[in-house]
């Protein structure tokens, strides 16, 4: 487990106070080392990247709304 991994487990059992507690001196901490800090917006890529080492060859980038299926109303099903 790395240190990030070990970090997050515990501040997950934190009460909420604790863990902004922890969140900010993790923040300070990147402002004493120089560290860019990482956006609060979720950057799916970069999701991607991380969890599985990016997309495959295979992976669609071109999908078009038009081309995902519609939703069926459950009225429409019985």
């Amino acid at each position: 487990m790395s240190i990030a991994e070990m970090i997050y487990a515990h501040s997950r059992r934190l009460p909420e106070q604790g863990a902004r507690e922890a969140l900010s001196y993790i923040r300070f901490l990147e402002q004493r080392y120089g560290v860019q800090a990482p956006s609060d917006v979720d950057d799916t890529e970069a999701f991607i990247a991380a969890v599985a080492g990016g997309v495959g060859e295979d992976f669609p980038d071109d999908v078009a709304e038009d081309d995902l299926p519609r939703d069926a109303l459950r009225g429409d099903l019985d």
